[in-house]
């Protein structure tokens, strides 16, 4: 039988990296205070001490210049994981990511590739502002030639993370910075967790809710609560928003005929409608009620204490909605 230990989110990852970087010479890390500084949240803690400095590379502050690196690196056969440190500084990177990296493999019929992982932070909770907050997974989304994924648990993290620097497109992985700490149980070995599948983390009868990242926990703790009323909730993690297990979503919504979707982001043209429109067009016939979406307010992320809480949903917020949708 497998062991399996308790790890947070944040070793997890790590330890994905290192595996990875055991195993394949040509993957390195690149980006800003990443080598024998190891990582401003000490997410690349002791790579630089093993690997060196011409497999663990920092870089200037400036993102738009180590990026076409990196992917000039890709090109050449190697296999980078740059770093962003906060996913607002990707729109420093996005002429780069969106016009080269995603097109490459479509432009040159297969024949050059970019296999490589652009991974950063993001989430409010931590007081941070407007600038170091945002979460652009929807902008990456909606570009064709890129893969997306937002973990939810340690688990999920450091798997998507070995199959992230194995995939031969590129990759955006977003760490919601709030989930670092948290820890459960993972697999000796640490399991490879595919792109594109998504996972139920709890099943119900009455009403399903699609949680993104860190909103998943909030859906889990909005669901103890509706069980003690009788109310049974299941909830589906879709791990990847691109691809987008729909077969899961749509099966998970025919069986309980509600569905909410929640994310931490904003709303206006986000991921919460993307899926909605899914479930409308996949299981229209078998809604018993509309599809509902729950998201951040489309305002700027506040740095003060008391108003940031009040610009995303949490538990209280999905509690309300399933009360609303079975109603």
């Amino acid at each position: 039988m497998d062991e399996s230990r308790l790890m947070n989110f944040r070793d997890a990852v790590l330890e994905a990296l290192f595996l990875e970087m055991r195993a394949d010479p040509n993957v390195i890390l690149v980006g800003e205070d990443v080598g024998a500084a190891g990582g401003v949240f000490k997410q690349t803690q002791g790579l630089f001490d093993e690997f060196g400095d011409r497999r663990v590379i920092d870089t200037p502050i400036s993102e738009p210049g180590a990026f076409g690196m990196a992917i000039g690196a890709a090109m050449s056969g190697m296999r980078p994981v740059f770093e962003v440190m906060f996913g607002d500084f990707m729109t420093l990177c996005m002429d780069q990511l969106v016009n080269q990296a995603a097109k490459v493999r479509y432009m040159s019929n297969g024949a050059a590739r970019v296999p490589l992982v652009l991974r950063t932070t993001m989430g409010t909770g931590a007081n941070l502002g407007p600038q170091h907050s945002q979460g652009f997974y929807a902008w990456a989304a909606h570009t064709p030639g890129l893969k997306v994924v937002i973990p939810s648990n340690a688990a999920d993290a450091g798997g998507l993370m070995r199959a992230a620097i194995r995939d031969d497109d590129p990759v955006l992985f977003f760490e919601d910075r709030l989930l670092y700490n948290s820890s459960c149980e993972i697999a000796s070995g640490l399991p490879i967790v595919p792109i594109g599948s998504a996972r139920i983390v709890r099943e119900g009868r009455d009403v399903t809710i699609i949680a993104i990242g860190r909103m998943v926990a909030f859906a889990q703790e909005a669901a103890d609560r509706l069980a003690k009323d009788g109310v049974d909730v299941e909830i589906v993690d879709p791990r990847t928003i691109l691809p987008l297990d729909e077969a899961t979503i749509v099966g998970s919504v025919k069986k309980t005929h509600r569905a909410i979707v929640v994310d931490g982001a904003p709303r206006a043209y986000g991921v919460t409608g993307e899926i909605a429109a899914t479930i409308m067009e996949q299981a229209f016939d078998w809604l018993d009620a509309p599809v509902m979406r729950i998201a951040a307010v489309n305002a700027p992320v506040p740095v003060s204490r008391s108003l940031e809480p009040l610009v995303r949903p949490d538990a209280n917020t999905i509690e309300n909605a399933v009360r609303a949708a079975i109603a």
